[in-house]
């Protein structure tokens, strides 16, 4: 049978969430996946990413990292989602591309697709959460089957133990705070698994 082909979408200004997007792909593909790191388009004017070194930092070192198209979303069986919070609910950037998904979501191109996210904040209760329920209440109208992590592993609760989504806290100086590399390869891991069941490549 054909492996689960998964695309890891991100957002990442000063890149937290490509670190996490690329610990998500090295899980998946443990697991025996086909894997694809997407980013979303990025919206903001290039003044102010000039005016921020680490913003014009991260950008230009991913500039090779291809830009997420609606053919990536049907081409994949499932997709993972990381981005930081935006006063606890999604960046602009990834509600835009969102937004654009309406015509495969009409088509049903979307449903039974088998969704995760992750997200990050600048204090421990600075919204990560929210962020991720509100990537899932997109993937709920998609008809998209949310594999969240829960408490399925111990390695879930030395990452803070976020049932939505492995989520992090991140320093001024952009240092992750909690230990998460674990817990974002369980979560690849078992967004492979559910998808395999789904597809029936188990």
């Amino acid at each position: 049978m054909a492996n689960v082909k998964l695309a890891v979408i991100y957002y990442s200004s000063t890149g937290t969430n490509y670190e996490l997007a690329k610990w998500a792909k090295e899980g998946a593909e443990a697991a025996g996946a086909e894997v694809k790191i997407l980013k979303v388009p990025e919206l903001a004017p290039q003044e102010a990413i000039d005016s921020n070194p680490a913003w014009k930092a991260h950008a230009e070192a991913t500039a090779d990292v291809p830009v997420v198209t609606n053919d990536d979303l049907e081409w994949a069986d499932a997709f993972i989602f990381s981005a930081p919070t935006r006063f606890g609910n999604i960046p602009g950037q990834l509600k835009q591309f969102f937004d654009t998904t309406g015509g495969l979501w009409a088509q049903g191109k979307l449903a039974n697709k088998v969704v995760s996210a992750m997200s990050s904040a600048g204090n421990p209760h600075g919204g990560q959460e929210a962020t991720i329920l509100s990537i899932y209440t997109t993937m709920y109208h998609w008809g998209a089957i949310v594999a969240a992590p829960g408490y399925t592993d111990p390695v879930l609760f030395g990452a803070g133990g976020n049932p939505y989504g492995t989520s992090v806290t991140v320093t001024q100086e952009g240092k992750m705070v909690e230990e998460v590399e674990g817990a974002v390869k369980h979560q690849a891991k078992r967004t492979v698994d559910v998808a395999k069941a789904v597809t029936g490549n188990l």
